[in-house]
């Protein structure tokens, strides 16, 4: 494996690279999709570009529940089979692809009614560990279990007595989708595929009906380049159709957005530890335990506003504390809100309307010769999703191309972070931390966790925690740009850290902390640096305000109040 460094100077050889190569494939799109496309394709032994028009994971896929799962609504829907694939693939992600990513979380789910509720949704429950025990890949996850009231709120006392007369424990994981989509690129890029972030696609280069590569402008500089392939891979997501058009045809996917909304609390406002499932009359509420926090989500509404910036609207908030109050002994209000975030699904929907009734299946479509489109599915997929999408493009190529082998292949810091885990109390101790933070950056960064102290030894003072909370370092913004990719201030308090979501400032008292480490590193004089500060200043300030207002329309034009970066 080649280095998995995402640098600028990595990105602009990178994009030298796709000035001057033609590839074997070229892959529209730097969200998880993409990203798992590029990785397969590069396992195979085919050369491979993937470009992201913002920064990896910068749509849906930073913005999702952070859930690894199989869907357990899936099974009433009777879609055994995604739930089964989908089961497969968490004990996959759990065990080998990314264990210092994925990790084990449980969920309680309430029951109001006595013996029938205990019967059916202990049967599904049943049926879902089945599932997970069929694939053979349920190890590191422990057996559902049937609890009393008294039991479940000794397990989770946040739980009001007269909302339930039981409960059933279940286990599922959870991830953090950004950074794991960042990892699966590095990974890649380790394989030897051409990674490019804010590198947007204008134009689908064709010869006759047959497509030929993409015309890719370098926003940071605006330089234009035609990236020459054998095989193009749009993975859009709900750009899918935009992305289409560009090669002058006619989307076949028919792409529909739909915009499912979180909150974020401290954790001391629902004690306890499991998390928490419950119905809605329109979709499934999670409260998902996350770190010092609790994500509380999600809605299922159609949106047909701006796809860049979905936003969250006072009757979002409100909708989400309506459903989790039931349950709750200590209702949250409004004030307990801490951040808030908003992911698009692409679903594909044809002339459906009713976006909870779209499927969450993928679809591949093949509108012109040597171009192959995928959308629609879920996170917990992706990998299935990428392996179908290159056999699709692959199939009928000159020479043979070897089968998938992502489904035993580690991602970036997986090799050997369980020996480190192991000796987590000894190395925290080695490198002067607390035992708790240690664990924390072995859970983001897995084995490259030394990399993090290599750069402290050079500056201690990067062994200072960014002010916003306590949870990041300095060394981590240094590391975002020289080794994640990271080109703007937003890139690393909303996506390599989560300071956007995980404090009460939302980043706001980092960014100037963060800009100045980033400056040297990406050239930025003084100028461009006090304007990235402003800019994110901007973006806090509108996503405050579009919280507050009422709808989607009007929460969607005080979000656009904010200014996008521009070079």
């Amino acid at each position: 494996m080649q280095s998995t460094t995402l640098s600028p100077a990595s990105r602009a050889a990178a994009l030298a690279r796709m000035g001057s190569e033609q590839f074997d494939i070229l892959v529209v799109g730097g969200g998880v999709v993409g990203a798992g496309i590029a990785l397969d394709a590069a396992s195979r032994g085919l050369s491979v570009a993937i470009v992201e028009g913002r920064d990896w994971a910068s749509g849906t896929s930073s913005r999702s529940s952070k859930l690894i799962h199989g869907g357990l609504r899936y099974l009433e829907m009777l879609d055994f089979r995604l739930v089964f694939e989908a089961l497969a693939e968490r004990g996959r992600l759990l065990n080998t692809i990314a264990p210092h990513l994925v990790r084990p979380v449980t969920f309680l789910y309430p029951l109001q009614h006595h013996v029938w509720e205990r019967l059916y949704i202990g049967a599904g429950i049943l049926l879902y560990d089945m599932l997970a025990l069929l694939s053979g890949t349920r190890r590191g996850l422990s057996w559902h279990k049937h609890l009393t009231r008294r039991g479940a709120r000794t397990e989770l006392p946040g739980l009001a007595p007269k909302a339930l007369v039981g409960a059933i424990r279940y286990s599922d994981a959870q991830v953090d989708d950004a950074r794991h989509t960042l990892t699966v690129v590095r990974t890649a890029v380790g394989l030897g595929a051409a990674a490019a972030n804010r590198a947007s696609v204008v134009s689908l280069e064709r010869e006759g009906d047959t497509v030929s590569g993409a015309v890719v402008v370098d926003l940071e500089t605006g330089e234009q380049r035609t990236v020459r392939a054998i095989h193009t891979i749009v993975a859009g997501g709900v750009w899918t159709d935009e992305l289409e058009e560009l090669g002058g045809t006619n989307p076949g996917l028919e792409v529909t957005a739909s915009k499912g909304a979180h909150i974020v609390v401290e954790r001391d406002r629902i004690p306890g530890s499991s998390g928490i499932i419950l119905r809605t009359e329109k979709s499934v509420l999670f409260v998902i335990p996350w770190g010092g926090h609790w994500i509380i989500g999600t809605t299922d509404t159609p949106w047909s506003f701006g796809k860049a910036h979905p936003s969250v609207s006072a009757h979002d908030v409100d909708y989400i504390l309506e459903h989790v109050n039931q349950v709750l002994d200590q209702p949250l209000g409004v004030d307990d809100v801490q951040g808030v975030f908003a992911g698009l699904r692409p679903l594909v929907s044809g002339n459906a309307k009713q976006t909870t009734r779209l499927s969450r299946e993928h679809h591949i479509d093949q509108p012109l010769e040597n171009l192959t489109v995928i959308a629609g599915g879920k996170y917990t997929t992706y990998r299935v999703m990428a392996k179908d999408a290159v056999d699709a493009a692959v199939r009928g190529a000159r020479a043979p191309v070897p089968n998938s082998r992502t489904a035993s292949l580690p991602l970036d810091g997986a090799d050997g972070f369980r020996a480190l885990w192991g000796e987590r109390h000894q190395l925290s101790e080695r490198y002067g931390v607390p035992v708790t933070r240690f664990e924390s950056l072995l859970r983001r960064y897995g084995s490259r966790t030394s990399e993090i102290f290599d750069l402290i030894a050079e500056d201690r003072a990067l062994a200072e925690p960014l002010p916003s909370n306590n949870e990041h370092l300095a060394a981590e913004v240094v590391y975002a740009v020289m080794h994640e990719g990271a080109m703007h201030l937003d890139d690393v308090l909303t996506r390599r850290t989560r300071l956007s979501i995980e404090s009460w400032d939302r980043g706001v008292e980092s960014a100037r902390v963060a800009a100045a480490l980033m400056a040297p590193l990406l050239g930025w004089d003084a100028k461009h640096q006090a304007r990235e500060v402003d800019v994110y200043r901007a973006r806090v300030k509108a996503e405050l305000a579009a919280q507050r207002e009422p709808d989607d329309r009007a929460s969607e034009d005080a979000r656009l109040k904010a200014p996008e970066i521009v070079r």
